[in-house]
């Protein structure tokens, strides 16, 4: 991508990072008389104020609490929306670009809970996705240290196995790349299968989870991209605790 496309994707990144703010700003003061669905209308509201556009293909973002965060790609819909009551993990997937063209996609993932104390078994699968995802960035950075560009599928498979017992649980690619038409890239995507080498300049996502059927899922996605000196730029803030909503 161009100077202009990547600072483009940046400026994308820093006002989805305005709009997770307020989103949980919205949950805490609505706790238990707003549901996904209406975090959903309001995160495209902020969208819209802000001067960003979502993905065509999608009319919603992912917004999930508890046993819904198990599935990665639910959406929630009117009908079918759960409840954000108290003591309930709450998990936000936005994406969205500048408006107008030649402007790159930001995606990001957050989790938080409406509650003081956070169960054990949330803060122990948090801990996991986020040193999975840290292992990811070292994980890169030590093959750029070489000026060598890592396979996608070095990259998947380093990330599986840190998750050890847990791997079963970790059931998508550990991120893609962000492309300008579409939030998901045609650039490359991290696969088992895939054989396609990481590229210099093209924006991309780290993106680990846990998912435990009928209980709650884990997520956390940053931003990236390798420059011509063989640096890895992060271009979204990292989450390292999970909110208290």
């Amino acid at each position: 991508m161009t100077e202009v496309e990547i600072k483009k994707h940046k400026m994308a990144a820093e006002r989805l990072e305005a709009v997770k703010n307020a989103t949980f700003k919205f949950i805490s003061k609505n706790i238990g008389k707003t549901s996904e669905y209406d975090v959903n209308k309001f995160i495209l509201s902020e969208f819209k104020k802000r001067g960003l556009e979502p993905d065509d293909d999608y009319s919603a973002v992912i917004v999930a609490v508890d046993q819904n965060a198990a599935i990665p790609h639910y959406l929630p819909k009117k009908d079918k929306s759960a409840k954000i009551k108290g003591n309930c993990l709450v998990l936000i997937d936005i994406w969205a670009k500048l408006n107008g063209d030649n402007a790159p996609f930001a995606d990001i993932s957050w989790v938080g809970y409406t509650g003081k104390d956070i169960p054990l078994e949330i803060k122990t699968a948090f801990d996991r996705v986020i040193g999975a995802r840290n292992f990811a960035v070292k994980f890169i950075q030590e093959s750029l240290r070489k000026k060598r560009l890592p396979d996608t599928q070095e990259v998947q498979s380093a990330v599986t196995k840190h998750f050890g017992k847990m791997e079963k649980y970790f059931i998508h690619g550990a991120g893609h790349s962000l492309g300008i038409q579409k939030c998901h890239g045609n650039y490359f995507r991290f696969s088992r299968k895939s054989s396609a080498k990481m590229k210099i300049e093209i924006p991309f996502t780290i993106e680990p989870g846990l998912y435990f059927p009928g209980r709650f899922g884990i997520r956390s996605e940053i931003n990236c991209y390798i420059d011509r000196d063989y640096q890895m730029r992060i271009t979204t803030k990292v989450q390292k605790e999970i909110i208290k909503i």
